[in-house]
């Protein structure tokens, strides 16, 4: 049974309400804001966006919906299967998991009072009257926050219920920042402060795009600031990264200029699908080669620890990390030994230790749990950002080079932020046309 709260609980939404928008909500960024979930008419499992911003809602979301129809599926076939009853039982299911990685007590669904909130009809959700959807009510942030009520939930089996008999407010005009404010009610105000690093709005002020907090929240269940493992010492702070591996993945182009470093268990993620980040839009890759995740080889897990030593991505490290890597892969690094390698593998002292020979000496042979050929889709949410204007999923072959020298190409960031992940990937896209990541 849903459960009306009290005012008193209802107050938090005015918290909520800061944290998001800082001092002053901004009509133009709330207006972007102010849509419902809506299927494209040409990609019938592909959400789509109308306006810039919201992307950091409707990446993850999206993610969470390629993951589980390739869960079902298998392959890509599910794109020939998608029907209404499909659409709205994998958009609630992946609204009901990002809601379950909160490890909430009770789940909150903000809701709006029946005067505010004209349901739309199912056809009016898909196709071309996508973008009139927006002049159904006129965007008011004030009267939107004043009709702000609140269900409770015991448990995410009766919020699945719920959200199944109401899927028209889901795609309704303020779908998303009602599933936005019920995350962060249902996590709790407090513990999203708590894990997020930084006092600046969730939402960018001047330009209207979700944080990395925000983002993190949404994949991962915690509103961490950064995209690393566990924690990082910066100037004798001890900052907080990604918890665990995740359910889905995280890659950035910001990784490939040098702004953050994104750590393994965002790179290598439980299913392969990834939200993918530009500079200025979140996009998502995805695979339905399942191999791109399973459990790391010896090799591999002996190439992410050195390059973890190496954070530049010189393919060396200094001779006196040597102990460290080693203790980290339960090798022997008793210090006679690590001496006696050093000189084997720094025989001219120059005070490095170079990649390739560090697993010539300790893993000859190399093993690769990732295939060299497999297919990668890309998805954008945004029409005018998709070939012909109009949102579909395009389809690559990969290959992985065995080169260890990658091409690097300014002007193609699909490629740039692919490499991040699989430093010598090559794709084949669709048509010769690569997709835009904005």
């Amino acid at each position: 049974m849903a459960e009306t709260l009290p005012s008193a609980i209802e107050q938090e939404l005015l918290g909520i309400k800061h944290l998001l928008w800082g001092n002053e909500i901004k009509l133009d960024i709330f207006k972007r804001w102010s849509q419902g979930f809506y299927f494209s008419s040409n990609e019938k499992s592909a959400l789509e966006q109308t306006e810039g911003g919201p992307c950091a809602i409707i990446a993850p979301v999206e993610a969470f919906i390629i993951k589980s129809l390739l869960l079902e599926y298998k392959d890509l076939s599910f794109r020939d299967s998608i029907n209404l009853e499909i659409q709205n039982r994998v958009l609630v299911t992946a609204l009901c998991e990002i809601l379950g990685q909160c490890n909430a007590r009770k789940y909150y669904i903000v809701y709006l009072d029946s005067d505010n909130s004209e349901p739309i009809s199912e056809a009016e959700v898909t196709g071309p009257s996508i973008q009139s959807i927006n002049t159904v009510q006129a965007v008011d942030p004030a009267k939107f926050h004043e009709k702000l009520k609140v269900h409770s939930f015991q448990c995410l089996d009766d919020v699945n219920k719920y959200y199944m008999e109401n899927t028209s407010n889901l795609k309704a005009q303020y779908g998303i920042l009602l599933f936005l404010y019920t995350v962060i009610a249902s996590k709790g105000l407090e513990r999203v402060k708590a894990d997020s690093d930084t006092q600046d709005p969730l939402i960018d002020e001047t330009y209207g795009y979700g944080s990395q907090s925000l983002i993190n929240l949404f994949i991962t269940g915690r509103a961490t600031t950064y995209v690393w493992d566990h924690y990082e010492d910066v100037g004798g702070l001890k900052l907080k990264g990604i918890e665990k591996q995740s359910q889905i993945g995280f890659i950035t182009v910001m990784e490939y200029h040098r702004y953050c470093t994104v750590g393994s268990f965002y790179k290598n993620p439980m299913h392969p699908v990834w939200v993918v980040a530009s500079d200025t839009h979140l996009t998502v890759i995805f695979s339905d080669e399942r191999k791109l995740v399973s459990p790391e080889t010896k090799s591999e897990q002996a190439r992410r620890v050195f390059k973890s030593f190496d954070p530049h991505g010189n393919n060396f490290i200094s001779s006196d990390k040597l102990q460290d890597v080693l203790k980290n892969l339960d090798l022997v690094s008793e210090l006679e030994y690590v001496n006696i390698m050093k000189k084997k593998l720094d025989n001219e002292n120059l005070g490095i230790i170079l990649l390739n020979a560090f697993m010539d000496e300790f893993f000859p042979k190399e093993e690769s749990s990732t295939p060299d050929m497999f297919t990668l889709g890309h998805y954008n949410g945004l029409a005018r950002s998709n070939i012909n204007g109009h949102v579909q999923y395009h389809v690559g072959s990969a290959i992985l080079l065995e080169s260890d020298i990658k091409s690097v190409c300014e002007s193609n960031p699909m490629l740039t932020v692919l490499q991040t992940k699989w430093p010598n990937i090559e794709v084949n896209w669709c048509d010769n046309i690569t997709p835009s990541l904005n």
